[in-house]
This record gives structure tokens, sequence and C-alpha cells, in this order.
């Protein structure tokens, strides 16, 4: 008997859309397309209201905008998490002074601090200014309250071993959860959470469990919206647990006393439980169904952002298959030539942040071990040490390229199969406990780990021709370790208006090097994160008298107004 594959995929319908033509082709809406666009007018519609705008001084913001770069260079982030950085640095830099040990101090005013966040987001140029109400500060301060709280009163199990790292780590966990609340506060996603509430519903009405009964209907929908945020947004775990926790508790955004306290119960509880629901059994195969169809809520996406000032006319163009066709060209050729220029900004940032990395690193850690083991470094073996990395980051991203041009056309007809409830729809299995071949598996589980250990052995051989210190060998290798795991998301990220998973023999070939090294690369990234010297020497002493100076500029050129203004 065959086994079972990931995921399989049945048509419950058999004809499939005709390509637009010239004239008017009205087909009726899939119940999910109908409430989004709903939703959407309704949110946009909502968030129409009479402000009173903060505004911040513009000669602060080109300055705090051209740190911005330098910190982006620096932390390497997608553009799509810069702002929520952004928001966590701030709050790290104003409330961590304030906390003694893991005990929160009494002297804070959250009303300051949450203005304070607010206005560094507007001169680092992440939101607009004279845009955002100042009236949003109140609800600003209401997070950062509930988190404080949360800090304060947190129970945790009396058995934990290193109580002190684990609660220094709970509490960047809660600052991060802060920062994705106070982003959704100030820039009201209205498009983003549509999006990902139509295509979490839609997916977990189309995905079947196998064997059935063996998850319920909650669970199913939990872990299909974990898949859905990782591949539509590529968010990040905090911002999906952050998700998960308000639909938990409905009154997250304005919890009452009774529920701060149950937070402050409950959270260390979910926190240190939150592996088990982020890196479920059935994750890679949700995750594999939401990676190639993540395109079509894409491009829906670019329409409903094209119209946002006038979001009435979204319905009719959705109903049109012929002016939805039109506009859908559009937004792929749009978007088409925008993943080509962030493909170059990638590869360019990626390449420039390994160049920078060896320079610190050299002097900071590669030197004074090297010194340690009375070995050295001449001129060849410094260069060997600072090219090597730096070549290999842009050989493997000066490869990557956009899908090819027959993609345009299947992904229009993938759109079409979500959007119109006459159109086919495909169902999904997913097993959760798939049958296999043992002996299949240890071969395989062989062959990944010699390939793993073969390339990464020899990387490690090339550094020990070169002569480079026995250290400076052990170092480097795990270096292009993290620059394999860099550029294999990078590549990811080039299959974002893909629709299909067929992979070139060249691709392929590719993977089998690239893909058993680039798991080292995952692991020692994430405690890259966690110990990030780099970040933290520049979020404590060079951020923080930064912003100083941006107030002080700020104030001064407002004292110049001020005395400018008394003449007449």
């Amino acid at each position: 008997m065959q086994e079972p594959t990931d995921t399989h995929e049945h048509a419950t319908s058999e004809h499939a859309p005709e390509p637009a033509s010239i004239g008017s082709d009205t087909h009726p809406l899939s119940p999910e397309i109908a409430h989004m666009l709903s939703s959407y007018t309704e949110g946009i519609q909502s968030a129409r209201k009479p402000l009173t705008p903060i505004h911040v001084d513009e000669i602060a913001s080109h300055i705090a905008k051209f740190y911005e770069q330098v910190r982006k260079v620096i932390d390497w982030k997608e553009d799509n998490v810069l702002r929520r950085s952004a928001i966590e640095r701030a709050l790290k830099r104003i409330l961590f002074p304030k906390l003694s040990g893991v005990t929160l101090k009494q002297d804070i005013d959250t009303y300051r601090v949450a203005y304070s966040v607010t206005a560094d987001l507007i001169r680092g140029g992440h939101l607009q200014n004279d845009e955002i109400p100042e009236e949003q500060v109140l609800l600003v301060e209401t997070a950062l309250k509930k988190a404080l709280h949360i800090l304060k009163h947190a129970k945790f199990p009396t058995n934990e071993l290193l109580p002190l790292k684990r609660k220094i780590n709970f509490t960047y966990f809660i600052i991060e959860l802060a920062a994705v609340d106070i982003e959704e506060i100030l820039t009201n996603p209205v498009k983003e959470r549509v999006l990902l509430e139509t295509m979490t519903q839609t997916l977990t009405s189309r995905i079947r469990i196998r064997p059935e009964g063996s998850m319920t209907d909650d669970e199913k929908k939990t872990h299909v919206y974990i898949a859905v945020s990782r591949t539509l947004f590529d968010l990040d775990d905090s911002f999906i647990l952050a998700q998960l926790l308000k639909f938990s508790y409905k009154e997250w955004f304005a919890p009452p006393p009774e529920l701060l306290d149950k937070l402050a119960s409950d959270i260390p509880a979910i926190w240190s439980e939150k592996d088990k629901v982020l890196e479920h059994a059935i994750s890679r195969q949700l995750y594999t169904i939401c990676e190639r169809i993540d395109t079509v809520y894409m491009l829906i996406g670019d329409i409903l952002e094209k119209y946002k000032e006038t979001p009435a006319k979204v319905p009719a163009i959705f109903a049109d298959k012929i002016k939805l066709g039109e506009e859908l060209g559009l937004a792929y050729d749009k978007r088409f030539i925008s993943l080509k220029s962030r493909l170059f900004r990638l590869a360019v940032f990626s390449t420039l942040s390994v160049f920078l990395s060896n320079w610190v690193t050299f002097y900071i850690v590669e030197v004074p071990l090297a010194s340690i083991f009375s070995e050295g470094f001449n001129i060849f073996t410094a260069i060997i040490d600072f090219i090597v990395p730096t070549a290999v980051m842009f050989a493997l991203v000066s490869i990557i390229r956009p899908p090819p041009a027959e993609n345009r056309q299947q992904v229009l007809t993938a759109v079409y199969q979500y959007v119109y409830d006459d159109e086919k729809k495909k169902l999904y299995d997913v097993y959760i406990k798939k049958r296999k071949n043992s002996m299949f598996m240890l071969v395989v589980g062989i062959l990944y780990l010699i390939m793993m250990f073969g390339v990464l052995g020899g990387v490690g051989y090339v550094f020990y021709i070169a002569k480079l210190p026995l250290s400076s060998v052990v170092f480097d290798t795990l270096t292009i370790a993290l620059t394999f795991f860099a550029a294999v998301g990078i590549r990811n990220k080039s299959k974002e208006l893909s629709v299909d998973d067929k992979t070139p023999v060249w691709e392929f070939l590719l993977d089998m090097l690239s893909v058993p090294i680039a798991r080292i690369g995952s692991f020692l990234a994430a405690k890259w994160k966690e110990y990030n010297i780099i970040a933290i020497v520049f979020t404590f002493l060079v951020e923080t008298p930064m912003v100083v100076v941006f107030d002080f500029i700020e104030n001064w050129s407002q004292y110049i107004k001020e005395r400018r203004a008394e003449l007449h």
C-alpha cells in the first residue's frame, strides 16, 4: 500500500477558470471573500475619525532616520519587523534601567513612556508625522500598564532551574508582546488582519485532519492560523502568541483588574508551554500548504491597499472576473518588480552585515582567542578570515532569482479558485501520524548527517589549510553555517510569488548541500539573538545618548521657532 504523503489534494469541481476577456463576467464570491470585503470596508471607514496629530521636529527626524538605517545593517531584519524591533528597543532602553534584577520599581510614568515610544517611532520614520492621534497614546499606556502588571505579579513555579535567567527571558517576552500591542494600536492594520482571518478560515474549511477526530476544530484552526501567519506575512512567534492570547482573552486590549490578575497567573505557564503549540507535529505540513497559496492573499492584499481611500469600489471589482483579472495582473507585475528590488537589497544588506560583523568579531573574539592559545594572524590569514564568509554569502544570494514568466498565469488561476464560489476547490489531507518506512528514514537520516558534517568539515578544512588559528577555524566555520541559514531565508523570500512546489534539479542539489548546514546556522542564530552583544551595545551605550541628542535638537528647534514668532 502506498504511503501517505504530507498532503493530498482533491478537486471537487471539474471546470477551471477561463482567461479574462473584454466585457463583464460576474461570478458569486466565496463566503470567506465576501466577509473579508465587508470587514475591510467597515474597518477602513471606522478608522477615519477626527484626530489631534502628534508632530515631531523634522530636523531631529532626519537624524533619527539615518540612525535607523544604521540599525538596519546591524540588526539585519526584514522591513515588516523593523518597526516592531524599534518599539522593543525603545521599551528595553526605557524600562530596563527601572528594573532592579527582576523586580519592578514603582516610579514609572507610563504615559511619559507611551508618548516617548510613539514619538521615537515617528522620528525614526516608522510612523507618519502628523498622522498619529495623541489620543492613541492613552491606548499605548494601557498596553504598557498591562505588561508592567504582568511583570510585577507574574507567578512562576517554585521548582524551576535557573529562575533568574528564565525571568530575564520572560521579561523580554512580555516586552515583545507589548510591542505587538503597541504596533497594532498605532497602525490599525485592517488589511493584514482581514487577510489573516480570511486565509485561516478558508484553509480551515479545506483542510482535513487524518485520522478523522484526532484534533478538535478549534485546535485545527489555531495551527492553521500559526502556519498562515508565518507564510503570509512572515510573522514571528511573539506576534503569533500575542494574537492567540487576544483570541483567548476577549478583553485583552482593555483588561479589567480581575483579568490582569488572571493574566499574571496564566501567561508564565503559557510562555513555558509555547513551543508545544508553535511546533506541533502537523506544523510542517500546514506550512507547506500555506506556502503554496500565500501568493493568492498577497495579491488580494495589494488590491485592497490600492483602493484604501475608496474601499466601496472593491466589492464590485472582485465580483467581476475580468476587472479582477486586470487588477491582479497589475498587482502581480508591481510586486514582481518589487520582489527583484527587495532581493537585491537583501543581498546587499546581508553581504554587508556579514562583512561588518567580521570586523567586530575579529577584534573582540578571534584575536583575543588566538592570543590565549599563542597563535596569531598575518595579512594573508586576516584577509581569508574577512573575505571567505563575505564571498560565500555573496555567492549564495547572487544566484537567487524571482519566479519565471509562466508563473503569472498560474497565479491568476489560483486566485480565481479562492475568490469565486463556483470555481474548482482543492481539499488537503494532513496526517497527524504518518506511516513511515523505518529503514528509509534511517538511510535518509544518515545521509543528512553526512551532508551536514561533510560540508561543515570541508569548510573548516579550507580555513585550516589557509593556516588560520585553530580557534578562528572553529569560529569561522560556524559563521559559514550562519551565512547558509541567512541565504536559505532569502531564497525562501524569492518564492513568495510562486504557487507550485516544483524544484529544478540545480535547486535540489543546492538544497542537499545548504539545508543541512543551514540547520546548524538556525540554532546558532537563535542563540545569537539571545546574546547579540553588538545590538546590546548599540541599544544601551549608543542609542540612549542618541535619543537624548534627538530630544535636545527637537526642543532647541522648537525654542528657535517660538523666538522667531516673537519677531513682528
